[in-house]
């Protein structure tokens, strides 16, 4: 080999192993330690169960060394609570609850705190009054069914003495409304830590063994969840304001649509009423696929019989909120959070060009409906012979590039410019124009 050969095979070798070397991590070092952080800033509701669950199991998924969730809630459903508490407690992640600074977790809030395995408020915040109340027409009304009660403050002992909790405490919050500031909840050993911040906890809490794992959290990164696209949506409709505001919507829609028919207002009445059921705790994948089947539905009214496109329109909506309610909202290690929206991508785009499809045909079918007639419009317009024409003799001529075929009372030579003057049916009356 040439010595200039071999002086660029050395060259390209040694570039070579600089850039391998480069992009081959240290052994050495160690890998950037991560907190993922959920905040509830609002009532305990059908949808922040399923959030949670999501949010332990990226947590899971992802190495993170602790989930913490920042409680700033007045409380919310006991069915709720309960799924998220046997959603902590069989999580593998270390779960830290949290009530930040000017935050309150009162009520439902206050059991999820006992239920984490490291519990923190925030100086001056406060915790408590978790006596179980039902709604009613007058407003919130205290339970005081002694079974009930007794259940509560049952679950309410015993998720405390898991934790090594006051469980005085426990019972109390419940049967007495106790509340307790971050002080006397320290003191109390209902929680394990005031932090006025995160960052400060983390620090706090480095090195302590919780769940076969020891903590390293001090220069910890955080990272805030966001919900999935199906998730933010479920926890809009979740919401006991929108959620009620829907099914009365709902209701009085299909009242409208009934009273006054092909206005459409039963249909989105439909929409509303199911968004409502689901909002409230109804099935969710039983609601989506409802909402589906309801759009195919209205899809195919649109088609076999159209209007002025509200049956497309409320089925393309209905289309889409259901297939984004049904996608997938985890599976073991499957559905990370960018397969996840690129799953959700996928089911909605093809909906939503299907739908821009359909707007498209109906739009351009009620242009055509909206056409003035032809007929007589295109007297005195002009033509070219095809074929020649004569009395009882007929042919084709060519009339803005479409062939028609004419009759003409005189003779007449191919290739020649004619004058129409009538239509019989699809036949055109011409005459040799002057």
């Amino acid at each position: 080999m040439p010595v200039k050969g071999i002086h660029h095979f050395l060259l390209i070798f040694f570039l070579c192993f600089i850039l391998t070397a480069a992009y081959i991590p240290s052994v050495d070092a160690e890998p950037q330690q991560k907190v993922l952080v959920l905040e509830i800033s609002e009532a305990i509701t059908p949808a922040s169960d399923d959030i949670i669950a999501d949010a332990i199991e990226r947590a899971e998924n992802e190495n993170f060394e602790a989930l913490v969730i920042s409680l700033n809630t007045p409380g919310g459903g006991l069915d709720e609570t309960q799924k998220i508490i046997s959603s902590i407690e069989n999580a593998s992640v270390p779960v830290i609850g949290y009530v930040p600074e000017s935050g309150k977790a009162w009520s439902a809030g206050t059991l999820i705190l006992m239920g984490t395995d490291i519990a923190a408020m925030a100086p001056f915040t406060v915790i408590g009054s978790a006596q179980p109340v039902q709604m009613s027409a007058e407003g919130t009304k205290p339970i005081k069914d002694e079974k009930i009660i007794n259940a509560l403050v049952k679950f309410s002992v015993a998720t405390a003495s898991k934790h090594g909790r006051n469980e005085t405490f426990a019972e109390e919050v419940i049967t007495k409304n106790k509340n307790l500031d971050s002080q006397e909840a320290l003191k109390a050993g209902v929680i394990e830590y005031v932090a006025p911040s995160i960052p400060d906890l983390l620090v706090q809490i480095d090195g302590q063994q919780v769940k076969r794992r020891i903590l390293q959290t001090e220069n910890a990164e955080i990272e805030n969840y966001e919900p999935p696209l199906s998730l933010s949506l479920l926890r809009l409709i979740s919401n006991p304001i929108i959620s009620s505001l829907l099914l009365t919507l709902g209701i009085y829609g299909l009242i409208f649509g009934i009273a006054s028919p092909g206005a459409g207002a039963e249909v989105f009445g439909i929409i509303s009423i199911a968004l409502g059921l689901i909002g409230t705790g109804f099935d969710i994948n039983i609601g989506a696929i409802f909402l589906i089947l309801l759009g195919i539905g209205l899809l195919i009214i649109e088609i076999k019989v159209p209007g002025f496109g509200i049956f497309g329109l409320a089925g393309l909506i209905s289309l889409i909120i259901g297939s984004i309610l049904l996608v997938p909202m985890g599976s073991e290690n499957i559905y990370t959070p960018e397969f996840r929206r690129l799953l959700t991508l996928t089911v909605v785009a093809p909906t939503i060009v299907f739908g821009l499809f359909l707007v498209f045909a109906i739009y351009k079918v009620n242009e055509i409906r909206k056409k003035k007639p032809v007929i007589g419009e295109f007297i005195g317009d002009t033509a070219q012979t095809i074929d020649p024409l004569g009395p009882g003799k007929t042919g084709f001529v060519r009339y803005k590039g479409e062939y028609w075929k004419a009759k003409s009372e005189e003779k007449i030579e191919p290739k020649v410019e004619v004058e129409i003057t009538g239509k019989v049916r699809e036949v055109l009356l011409v005459k040799r124009k002057v």
